[in-house]
């Protein structure tokens, strides 16, 4: 990669702007930072001297809001026969079981470089592949979290490792086997194991951030929702949850809490501008005044969605209440930001 910490030119036959595909533009680059954009500059004559040249139609690079790296293994293996969300994630517990830290950076590093390479410049990581198998930790609490990070960086993307709290298989019902290594203990445990990773020597890199993440209103209950609320707003960092991506899930929140997931979030304090909602499939007209007045955004995963959960969400509903709408592409089964965007409505 080109060292971010130079000054830059960059000379464009033609790059997508805002409104237009503009000829002969040059880009000025400082810190890593675009700081102008000039349309028409003269073409390059002094090879010694120019900028860098891009002949062909220059665009900037795509965010992934919303990626499980190690869903990407599961390619070519859940889309014979038929089945569900449930079905599939079967498999995909079967998938996690076998993880390591070693063999879990190579398997990141290789979909983060496809990332890269399909034109995505940074990743949203929603982590939540935490412990060993049986739930026990590793002697490095975040050695999972530290494989992922060091894929990022080795890959060349830009990362943030929204780290998810995830402790139960739902309402009243402690995790099954297959998630104990999701889990951990309690909500303040979930804050001290993040704060050590925030400490550590990642604080040091480049391209990467730590962010929070709430798994869903099935995997976390509210008392431990408003503890991740809390952390991530005294501390500055985005918010993600799954929210509403399947109709089960709405019926549960219903006979636990007597409302929506998009409202129970409310109430606990999730939403604000930091908070994005992943899928926001299955929402009530309230749900979308909700995220509206707090400004929060909705992340589509359109190719995901529309193998695993029931459709794709109101994507013209939000965006008339003012949520803003990002991309990601999940499950990996393909990773092209022009499909995603493509399958919106």
């Amino acid at each position: 990669m080109s060292d971010e910490s130079s000054d830059r030119q960059i000379w464009c036959r033609y790059a997508v702007l805002p409104g237009e595909v503009a000829e002969h533009v040059l880009i000025s680059i400082s810190d890593g930072v675009i700081t102008a954009i000039e349309r028409g500059a003269p073409e390059p004559t002094d090879r010694s001297t120019a900028p860098e040249r891009l002949d062909g139609i220059a665009m900037a690079g795509f965010a992934n809001a919303h990626s499980h790296a190690f869903h990407r293994a599961l390619r070519g293996r859940t889309h014979r026969g038929v089945g569900n969300f449930w079905t599939w994630r079967e498999q995909m517990y079967a998938v996690a079981a076998r993880l390591t830290p070693d063999n879990y950076l190579a398997l990141a590093r290789a979909t983060f470089a496809e990332m890269v390479l399909a034109g995505y410049t940074l990743v949203g990581e929603f982590h939540y592949l935490h412990h060993q198998p049986d739930g026990s930790p590793y002697r490095d609490h975040n050695a999972m979290g530290t494989a992922v990070i060091r894929a990022a960086q080795e890959a060349g993307i830009r990362l943030t490792l929204l780290d998810a709290l995830y402790l139960r298989s739902g309402s009243g019902r402690p995790p099954t086997e297959e998630q104990l290594r999701f889990c951990d203990e309690s909500a303040s445990g979930w804050v001290a194991r993040v704060r050590e990773l925030a400490n550590s020597d990642v604080r040091n890199l480049e391209r990467v951030r730590i962010g929070a993440a709430i798994h869903s209103v099935r995997a976390v209950d509210a008392p431990s929702i408003a503890t991740v609320a809390k952390h991530a707003h005294e501390s500055g960092l985005p918010l993600h949850a799954h929210v509403s991506e399947q109709i089960g899930e709405n019926d549960q929140t219903m006979l636990e809490y007597g409302c929506s997931p998009v409202q129970l979030l409310a109430q606990q304090g999730a939403l604000s501008p930091s908070f994005t909602a992943v899928h926001a499939t299955h929402l009530a007209h309230a749900d979308l005044g909700l995220l509206g007045m707090a400004g929060c955004t909705a992340c589509f995963c359109p190719t995901t969605e529309r193998d695993l959960a029931d459709g794709i969400g109101p994507s013209s509903e939000l965006v008339a209440h003012r949520v803003a709408l990002s991309i990601g592409s999940d499950q990996h089964a393909v990773i092209d930001p022009f499909e995603e965007i493509r399958a919106i409505e």
